[in-house]
């Protein structure tokens, strides 16, 4: 192809509909390729059933097949996004490539690497925000230095909100400006995959559940959370559109989670060597045990504490897990077996359909009492009076764990009040030496 072309290269935004680097490349007055790179880097470390890329392929696919009726169709590659990239420059006349923002330290690396390599071919590598509302330092403290603490984050984040422009952008009204060339679509074999066995579910942004979000979302044996979580790590649906719905409600609760989302993606920006150390340093101490035998009990839901034990079987069979759910297993983790969280945090990074490494790193931190604005490390949930409050019917330890009343069923691994105070002692002793 002779025409002066740009791309777009889509990575953490699946969708068409307001995507605002899209939107950047179909208004440059020149026609758009749109490319999807299945990042072998990546891939390679993944089961070949996994289902997040199952659900990747099939949004691909819905993508491309709306191009087609638009005369145009997506590229997609498999392999090092840098050697492609050369490759589809030399192939096509291309002036720009355009993508949005990623803010993880390996995203980080990849784009410089990148951006060196068009540049030496005098191309212009182009990246604007669009999986939050805020990055970077657009929520610092007066003196300019990051927030480390939530509340005061999100009051900053909510009084900015008021003076932002955060609008929605139409992509779907510039299909014309797409390249017409058609691209043959890869099967998941062509890229050494296979059918999953779970999928990812659908998500509610309804005003039923936004309005009741504080009263419904602790209760894991009730339909009261959104399941955005995966859809918003995709971006198949706009960060935007989701704030929007949450500022229509009464209730704060559902834009919160946002707020905390955006919390700990900064948090991520600013203190990347959070994802491997302790974000304080005072922890760093700790004895953890780290049993390998009642680390494996723990993956499989055989803990002998049925709450514990239902929300890990949730997550080995669906990819999903309850989030006050999430809560009680990843402390039953660090506090009552003194296992540390960075096991933890690679055990649902491989399973959770949802996995965002800001989120995933930040909250187990938040957990395990490392992190910032944590969790004091004298909170131990007591994972039995935890079903008194949030599933007194037991509803869903009946679902996921319905052999807990059954001899069969494993004793606890470890007392609570032992492992209470054990937990304390040691966290003590880790923090004085």
């Amino acid at each position: 192809m002779k025409d002066n072309c740009v791309i777009f290269w889509h990575r953490r935004d699946l969708r068409i509909d307001d995507n605002i680097g899209l939107y950047h490349a179909l208004t440059s007055g020149k026609k758009v390729i749109p490319l999807f790179i299945f990042d072998e880097d990546i891939l390679e470390k993944l089961p070949e059933d996994d289902a997040r890329v199952n659900f990747i392929h099939e949004e691909l696919e819905k993508i491309h097949q709306t191009l087609q009726k638009h005369e145009s169709s997506l590229l997609v590659k498999h392999g090092k996004p840098v050697e492609i990239l050369k490759k589809i420059i030399k192939e096509y006349h291309i002036s720009e490539v355009y993508t949005n923002h990623d803010y993880e330290p390996y995203a980080i690396s990849r784009d410089k690497e990148i951006k060196e390599a068009l540049t030496a071919e005098n191309i212009h590598f182009k990246t604007f925000k669009d999986q939050v509302i805020f990055e970077r330092d657009d929520i610092v403290k007066a003196d300019g230095n990051p927030y480390k603490i939530y509340t005061p984050f999100s009051k900053k984040w909510l009084a900015t909100l008021q003076t932002s422009d955060y609008e929605s952008v139409d992509c779907a009204s510039h299909y014309k400006n797409y390249a017409k060339i058609k691209f043959d679509f890869p099967t998941l074999k062509d890229i050494g995959f296979t059918e999953a066995s779970i999928k990812v579910l659908p998500y509610n942004m309804s005003s039923t559940i936004i309005d009741n979000y504080e009263d419904t979302r602790n209760y894991p044996a009730i339909e009261g959370t959104s399941r955005l979580s995966t859809h918003l790590r995709f971006g198949t649906i706009s960060v935007r559109k989701c704030v929007k719905n949450g500022l229509q409600s009464e209730n704060n609760i559902f834009l919160k989670e946002l707020i905390w989302r955006e919390f700990f993606m900064q948090i991520l920006w600013h203190f990347p060597e959070s994802v491997t150390h302790n974000f304080k340093s005072k922890y760093d101490g700790i004895k953890w045990r780290n049993n390998e035998d009642e680390y494996k009990a723990w993956c499989e839901g055989k803990t002998g504490y049925p709450l514990v034990d239902a929300g890990m079987r949730e997550l080995n069979e669906s990819g999903y897990m309850h989030n006050r759910v999430r809560m009680i297993t990843a402390s039953f983790l660090c506090k009552h077996l003194l296992i540390d969280w960075k096991w933890g945090e690679a055990y649902f990074a491989k399973k959770l359909l949802d996995f965002d490494l800001a989120q995933n790193v930040g909250n187990w931190q938040w957990v395990a009492g490392t992190g910032c604005d944590s969790s004091p490390y004298f909170r131990i949930f007591n994972p039995t009076s935890q079903i008194q409050k949030f599933d007194k019917a037991h509803g869903y330890i009946k679902k996921w764990a319905s052999d807990y009343q059954e001899f069969t069923y494993p004793q606890p691994i470890v007392e609570h009040k032992h492992a209470r105070e054990r937990c304390l002692t040691t966290y003590k002793s880790g923090i004085e030496s």
